[in-house]
């Protein structure tokens, strides 16, 4: 018997599953947006995830179907799952990632901590949030966000005055997201794997750091966190997937505030970005991990290869387009380093890669990788 996994969404992610399934004997398939994504060679269907017949015919021939993204309608999934179908993560647990305001709610029902927060539906109750949190707050829309997308810091309800009029997908008036602007002094990232059955496996918590709203270098493990630090992220990270039924893999994304607190920024139910050092930095991939876990299958072990790893994003690309001429270039300057490309054409801002060096020392291992990666911008 072989083990079919259908994957909706043709990106990066879909892409990176592709290797440890092939390692693993495993048939996975791709329900990918439209041709030519990162995933094309395992993309077996071109459609839209947002169609029933579509996503329906697609997972007709799969044993589960899991994510690229999270953002497949909960009505689609909710019909696969009264049709028999095996859908990891479901959608009640799927809910929380697609909707801010909803995941903020469920989380303050567990304990959770988190910055302070209040549903927002009018300007002035907007305006009055910012008045009470030191003339400042951080406005998401509660769909639909992602990398810095749907996110602004503000003063202001007018800078967000649009924002009132968008609607949600059941078509009305969407409520936006208000959240004290915290005062952190890093970002971190707890990633746990989940399968149906109940067991739960955690990779030690990393490091991150974002510009313009882009993750761009990830620390492995993060610096400064062992004992109390540690055990509150894998605290944290294990209590919400057990509590809100993840199945696969759950990324927290942490803030450490300055007054040593660990808070929750954002959820993602799927592989991430904070996670891509274990290809190359763990014994077992986040990718294999979630595949393992959405198949229940026992999971492999998440311990370093090395004592650290750093992943440096490669953000926009030469102007050229040409990539050939830094693979080879960092490659003959950091053979240490691990390239890996996602077959997207290069544009300013763009995730088209990402590149991982392992070893001993953490400032030797930072150098690397970021030596490498600049091999890519002009």
């Amino acid at each position: 018997m072989t083990f079919r996994v259908g994957v909706i969404g043709g990106g990066q992610l879909a892409r990176m599953m592709v290797p440890p399934a092939i390692e693993l004997g495993i048939d996975i398939r791709v329900l990918a947006e439209t041709e030519g994504m990162s995933a094309a060679i395992a993309a077996t269907a071109v459609g839209d995830y947002t169609d029933l017949g579509t996503v329906r015919a697609f997972a007709r021939d799969v044993d589960v179907i899991t994510f690229d993204h999270e953002h497949v309608p909960q009505a689609v999934l909710r019909a696969l799952v009264e049709e028999g179908v095996a859908v990891h993560p479901g959608p009640d647990a799927l809910q929380f990632a697609q909707d801010k305001l909803r995941m903020r709610e469920r989380l303050g029902e567990l304990g959770i901590p988190m910055p302070d927060w209040a549903r927002i539906e009018t300007p002035a109750e907007l305006d009055a949030f910012i008045a009470d949190h030191g003339g400042e707050a951080v406005v998401k829309t509660a769909r639909g966000g992602y990398d810095g997308k749907g996110v602004r810091v503000v003063s202001s309800a007018a800078q967000v005055e649009e924002w009132f009029f968008a609607l949600d997908e059941d078509g009305r008036g969407g409520a936006l997201l208000a959240e004290e602007k915290v005062e952190f002094s890093r970002e971190l990232a707890q990633l746990v794997a989940r399968r149906p059955s109940g067991d739960v496996t955690l990779w030690p918590v990393v490091e991150s750091v974002q510009r313009d709203g882009v993750c761009a270098e990830v620390f492995a493990p993060a610096p400064r966190s062992a004992g109390r630090v540690a055990e509150m992220a894998a605290r944290i990270g294990t209590t919400i997937a057990e509590e809100l039924g993840v199945t696969g893999v759950l990324a927290v994304e942490l803030f450490e505030t300055t007054d040593e607190r660990l808070l929750v920024n954002e959820l993602a139910m799927r592989p991430h970005n904070t996670g891509h050092w274990t290809i190359d930095g763990s014994t077992t991939s986040q990718f294999e991990q979630h595949l393992r876990a959405v198949l229940d299958l026992p999971f492999g072990a998440t311990g370093h290869v090395e004592p650290w790893s750093v992943m440096v994003n490669i953000l926009g690309g030469p102007a050229d387009g040409d990539l050939d001429a830094p693979v080879v270039a960092a490659s003959a300057d950091q053979p240490t380093a691990k390239i890996h490309l996602y077959g997207k054409e290069a544009r300013p801002g763009r995730k088209i890669g990402h590149i991982t060096v392992s070893g001993e020392e953490l400032d030797e291992v930072v150098f690397q990788a970021r030596a490498a990666a600049a091999f890519f911008q002009d």
